[in-house]
């Protein structure tokens, strides 16, 4: 029997609501990640939604979650594979061990779903949950092709690989054997340490490791060298451009390979480790330093892109040793090039500062001295603590002016800093696209680009759209339909910021103003659920398995119409567009059966819908007459039409008889019943066939009450069988298989019609990078989560700030913050833009004018561009770079490396801009390279004008 609470009898009896969410709380707060501890992955969702139902405290709330569902999380429900790049806390929650094991007592889980166990490890620096094993393939060198497929924990060791490799392959512990790892470029490297872990010799899920075995006359398979070696080619018989090569993909490392790429191209900083001037500037015992390993591993990087013998390096090194000493790059997830790039820079400073003590030096106000004097004194401390090629390179120095609101008290400093990042103009209006939903049976749903406030409300969403179609807004009902349900209905109230770009937003034109006060319409949310052939018998409940498919629909009608008949032919009619009618002839049943299948045939239906054995015989007795047919027992009459809940016929002799004997249960079931005062009785059977002389007419679909995810028979009526529109009514429509396949057609179903506002192209916002750059200026008020101390009133104070460019250095690099996160939105700015790759004039910006000849100019030359495609959560990286010696622009796209145009530098996936002084920039020493067949094959090609504006073929627009 299918219990309350979604579950089936293998799950125990829940305790109340708030008693579920004080133990789960409980739980989830005092729980600390302890090595080798299990955890459990969490749709999102579904805890979500358990989290609104257990905050209701109704036990028969419409947000009743059902059974644990992870479906979402897995790429197919064949394998039950995770799906990439998964989010806590979007996509997943994580849950102590005894906490899942409550949740799942409690609701039972969809069947045949594994449990999503990860276990604790302890990795450097961190304790952390591994949510994804590394997955690799393992065989043997003299069968490349016979691999299997295993997951190891990053903890693990590499002599574990080996053991399970001879495992697999029956390889004798007496056989000498050597590991190598491949990656995805069939380069491969040794492993030589089996006590270092998977993490530490960067072994990536993708990867395969070969186990070698030595032959018995003494010699290794792999004798030439050339097989097994770190790059792709051959260094005997590559000869490129130095630095003209590619990053090799470690695995979501395209933030790290942009970065890099960019570096690498800013020619001081290059020829400082060309020159190995690094050696002696080493700082071992820095300790915010990280013992130069960050320095040398980069280093090394440097020196192999720079050789003019690798067409890709792989940095496998240098991601360990990031990993290392910044937690939060451990791993293969999709990270900032921007965040990489401000740890590399300060990662490479304290290695390389020259600083070998740090002295403390108090700092001084201005106190209303000359901003000359204060600025030289800010810098000389600077100095005297900080003093690196990353300080020479890219340091410079800021006004920074704040004015209290209560005492006017002025404080001004300047500080260095490393970067700009400047802000971009933001819209005060989105696009949304919706698809919108005719009354009209027979109007297919249409596709509607509109444009919104951004800080506006679900309302204006309707009265945009009320433009383009003349129903009024209070006509209208919002939803975000997922996985064929309504994961959401919206208020009109609501923010238009928790619609996200990627939900598919349905608007339903409704038969009246359902939202007006004093409405006698009910919202009936209904879904479309197709039976299994056979019944679940195993399960305990005899019921039919259902599955959800197609759109959901949202409609009012009046109370008066609640009943089983009238809902019958209304959903008919809504349906019409892709369900064909009965012919006259399939009308009534072809034959008779015999009375005691009938009754058999009457008994599992009642069980299929939720009936109480106790009530078994009641429901038989419903025949679901014609509206000419209905009449009632006197003593149920007032109760039963008030409520608008489905009538019953008249009763024959033999039913008469049955009711007699079960009187008592019925008399507490029917007062139960009467008092839910809902639509459609949860415990009424299908339409089917009638006991009574006249044949039955053939229903193309059975109609029954259900929870908010279609999954549980149930009833969401108040007491006084009111309904709001916060408590929706949930019905599902449910076909057999076979009327489905013959009467319901799925292509029709899911035709709909662009409107002209999807053909005009979105216009491409432009600003110029000057813009961005005043606003970085712009006078603005500290937030309340960042006041400021004002030393006068004693307190802190939301203080006005004023940042001033007064110095700049070398090379200046600006971070265009196309990353927007408020209080109420999260979105990325793809806005263009207009930034000049030569002549950058900044003599209208700098604070501190040019006061003498020795002042360095202030115009500079663009010479890297770091990119990111796509969105907030995913995207890829890939970077444009002028090259030192030849002075050619190339666009490099991890391993692969093209030539690329100045025209084609300029889009709005721009993130990082690198700009070098103009009097810094040094003539090319080489001529630029002509494309040519003499050049490496699939490597460095000119782009045709097609690949122009960011569309290359080989800008590869995929998450990585």
């Amino acid at each position: 029997m299918m219990a309350a609470n979604g579950g089936t009898d293998s799950a125990t009896e829940p305790p109340g609501l708030d008693t579920q969410r004080r133990e789960i709380e409980n739980l989830n707060r005092n729980q600390q990640l302890r090595s080798g501890d299990s955890w459990y992955l969490l749709d999102k969702r579904w805890y979500d939604q358990w989290k609104e139902y257990v905050d209701t405290g109704d036990q028969n709330s419409s947000s009743y979650p059902g059974k644990i569902d992870n479906a979402e999380l897995f790429e197919d429900l064949d394998s039950y594979h995770l799906k990439e790049r998964l989010a806590e806390n979007e996509d997943f929650v994580l849950l102590p061990a005894e906490a899942w094991h409550k949740l799942l007592s409690w609701y039972d889980m969809m069947d045949d779903q594994p449990a999503l166990e990860r276990k604790v490890i302890d990795l450097p620096s961190t304790v952390k949950v591994e949510i994804y094993p590394v997955e690799v393939h393992l065989c043997l060198f003299s069968n490349l092709e016979n691999t299997v497929f295993a997951q190891f924990s990053r903890a693990d060791k590499i002599h574990a690989i080996q053991q399970h490799i001879r495992q697999e392959f029956t390889v004798s512990e007496s056989s000498e054997c050597r590991l190598w790892m491949r990656n995805t470029d069939t380069s491969s490297e040794r492993l030589r340490n089996l006590n270092m872990t998977v993490l530490d010799a960067c072994l990536s899920s993708g990867m395969t490791v070969i186990m070698e075995i030595r032959n018995a006359d003494g010699t290794w398979p792999t004798s030439r060298p050339q097989i097994m070696r770190n790059s792709a080619e051959d260094p005997d018989s590559y000869r490129g451009s130095p630095g003209v090569c590619g990053l090799t993909n470690l695995g979501n490392t395209c933030f790290m390979n942009s970065a890099l790429q960019c570096l690498s191209n800013t020619p001081p900083l290059t020829e400082y480790f060309l020159k190995n001037l690094y050696l002696e500037e080493l700082n071992f015992s820095n300790p915010l330093g990280m013992k130069g390993e960050i320095a040398e591993a980069y280093a090394d990087v440097v020196k192999q892109m720079w050789s003019g013998r690798h067409f890709s390096v792989v940095p496998r090194v240098f991601k360990t040793k990031v990993g290392h000493f910044a937690s939060q790059f451990l791993g293969y997830q999709q990270h900032d090039s921007q965040e990489l790039l401000s740890f590399l820079l300060d990662g490479l400073h304290e290695d390389l500062n020259r600083v070998k003590k740090k002295e403390y030096i108090e700092l001084r106000d201005a106190d209303g001295r000359p901003d000359q004097e204060v600025a030289e004194e800010a810098w000389c401390n600077h100095l005297r603590r900080n003093d690196s090629v990353i300080v020479d390179t890219f340091h410079g120095l800021f006004k920074s002016t704040l004015v209290c609101p209560e005492c006017h008290k002025v404080s001004v400093t300047f500080d260095p800093f490393c970067y700009l990042s400047v802000p971009l103009p933001v819209s005060k209006e989105r696009v949304l696209e919706v698809f919108y939903v005719s009354l009209d049976p027979m109007a297919k749903p249409t596709q509607y680009r509109l444009t919104v406030p951004k800080a506006g409300r679900i309302f204006d969403l309707c009265s945009a759209l009320t433009q383009a179609t003349d129903v009024p807004p209070n006509q209208m009902a919002v939803a975000d339909v997922f996985n064929h349900r309504f994961y959401r209905v919206f208020r009109p109230d609501e923010s238009l910021s928790c619609i996200l770009d990627r939900d598919d937003i349905f608007v339903y034109e409704l038969s009246s103003g359902f939202l007006d006060q004093g409405s006698e319409e009910v919202l009936l949310a209904v879904y479309m659920r197709e039976r299994s052939h056979y019944r679940d018998y195993g399960s305990g409940s005899n019921s039919y398995g259902t599955s959800l498919f197609g759109h959901p629909l949202l409609m009012s009608i009046s109370r008066a119409r609640c009943t089983r008949d009238d809902l019958y032919e209304l959903f008919r009619e809504r349906l019409t567009r892709y369900v064909r009618p009965l012919d006259p002839s399939e009308e009534v049943e072809e034959e008779d059966e015999d009375e005691e299948e009938e009754e058999e045939e009457e008994l599992y239906t009642a069980q299929t819908n939720g009936v109480r054995d106790d009530e078994v015989e009641e429901d038989l007795e419903e025949t679901g007459p014609s509206k000419e047919e209905e009449e009632k027992p006197e003593t149920a009459q007032t109760e039963e039409h008030s409520s608008g809940q489905l009538e019953a016929s008249p009763k024959s002799e033999g039913e008469e008889r049955a009711e007699d004997e079960s009187s008592s249960e019925q008399d507490r079931g029917s007062s139960t019943e009467e008092a839910q005062s809902a639509c459609i009785k949860p415990n009424t059977r299908p339409m089917g066939r009638r006991r009574c002389a006249e044949k039955p007419k053939k229903a193309l679909f059975t109609i029954q009450m259900v929870n908010s995810n279609g999954t549980t028979e149930r009833g969401t009526a108040d007491v006084d069988g009111s309904f709001s529109f916060s408590s929706l009514t949930y019905i599902a429509i449910d076909w057999d298989p076979d009327m489905k396949k013959k009467y319901y057609n799925e292509n029709e179903a899911e035709k709909y019609i662009k409107h002209p506002s999807m053909d005009i192209p979105h216009q491409q916002t432009i600003v110029q990078l000057q813009e961005c750059i005043e606003l970085f200026t712009t006078v603005e008020t500290l937030e309340e989560e960042n006041p400021w101390y004002c030393p006068m009133c004693k307190k802190h104070q939301l203080a006005t700030k004023k940042l001033d460019l007064w110095s700049l250095p070398e090379v200046l690099i600006i971070h265009l913050k196309r990353f927007s996160y408020t209080k109420y939105s999260r979105e990325k700015l793809d806005t263009v833009v207009d930034f000049p790759l030569r002549c950058l004039d900044f003599s209208d910006f700098l604070l501190k004018k040019t006061v003498n000849s020795d002042d360095p100019p202030c115009t500079y030359d663009l010479i890297s561009v770091s990119n990111h495609y796509g969105g907030l959560r995913d995207g890829h990286y890939t970077s444009y770079a002028r090259n030192k010696d030849n002075g050619q622009w190339y666009y490099f796209d991890d391993s692969k490396v093209t030539i690329a145009r100045e025209e084609q530098i300029m889009t709005n996936a721009a993130y990082l801009l690198f700009y070098q002084r103009q009097d810094k920039i040094r003539q090319p020493s080489v001529p630029p390279p002509v494309p040519s067949t003499t050049q490496a094959v699939n490597h460095i090609t000119a782009q045709t004008p097609d690949d122009v504006d960011g569309n290359s073929s080989c800008v590869s627009m995929e998450t990585d």
